[in-house]
């Protein structure tokens, strides 16, 4: 335990709670988030694609079939009897046609039971880029058109309906405020969330060119809710290597003083001390000394 003891320290302490936290919203919070855009994106598309080569069913069996039914789904194809109303054009702001600015034009539409609905014609270039042109009334008399079902978008707030170069403007499509504005009794298609409208399909009586539908591409969202997952689990790992490296370092510093004590002494060989020469003195005092004898 006492090898663990320095897992006590605030700095140890502060990092395992945050790795700890990490690696808990990856797996609750962060890769969920990702791994539900992308279920729903692939909902979406899946709806799309369905609805493309799926027959198209008459606008009466929608408005009339039970909230839990399938055709109360976005993007269905569905055909509509009736006329258009006149006087009922809106337009709809900050919408762009071929990546440049644009409008969006809605009209009302009154199918042969009398019932009103929100008709979304398609888009138009702006006028020098901020200017609405001309709007042609949609065709009078007795029309069927093909349409798909699409859901309101909401409303913008601090942005509400106006009258701007002499049409009624919005800046998003919602059933509800366009009823409002228009003063006209809107039927809301029935689609799950948000009471819904009908987009024109292309080459039909009154349509300018289509919203173009989306991309039917899932998105990175799979790939950012895997890697969110695995930083999950990497994070822990990086945790315990670290770790792994402090306990190895501790042992090997603890392990070379020992190493150290443990080498024999040297010892010092006595050294022989060489003759020194006569001096110069000691030499004549020698020669001079025994003549004399």
């Amino acid at each position: 335990m006492r090898r663990l003891a320095f897992l006590l320290r605030p700095s140890w302490v502060i990092l395992a709670a945050v790795v700890a936290v990490f690696a808990y919203l990856c797996f609750t919070v962060l890769a969920p988030w990702q791994l539900g855009k992308n279920t729903t994106t692939s909902h979406r598309n899946q709806l799309i694609a369905d609805s493309v080569g799926a027959a198209p069913v008459d606008i009466t069996t929608v408005l009339s079939s039970p909230a839990d039914d399938d055709s109360h789904t976005e993007w269905r194809k569905v055909i509509a009897s009736g006329s258009y109303l006149p006087d009922s054009t809106v337009l709809v702001r900050l919408r762009h046609l071929d990546g440049a600015p644009g409008y969006a034009v809605l009209g009302t539409f009154r199918l042969d039971d009398g019932r009103l609905l929100l008709i979304d014609r398609g888009l138009v270039a702006a006028v020098d880029g901020s200017r609405p042109p001309p709007i042609p009334d949609p065709p009078a008399g007795p029309q069927r058109i093909e349409a798909r079902v699409r859901m309101s978008e909401g409303i913008t707030p601090g942005k509400d309906p106006s009258v701007q170069d002499g049409y009624r403007q919005v800046y998003s499509i919602d059933t509800a405020q366009e009823a409002a504005f228009l003063q006209q009794p809107l039927t809301p298609i029935p689609t799950g969330e948000r009471g819904g409208y009908l987009q024109l399909s292309e080459n039909q009586p009154g349509a300018f060119t289509p919203t173009p539908l989306p991309q039917l591409d899932a998105g990175p969202y799979l790939s950012y809710g895997l890697q969110w997952l695995a930083f999950g689990i990497m994070a822990p790992l990086g945790l315990g290597y670290f770790l792994y490296a402090e306990i190895r370092e501790r042992r090997r510093e603890k392990a070379t003083p020992a190493t150290e004590s443990a080498e024999p002494a040297t010892t010092s060989t006595p050294t022989v001390s060489e003759p020194v020469a006569p001096t110069t003195e000691a030499r004549l005092a020698d020669r001079y000394g025994r003549g004399r004898d």
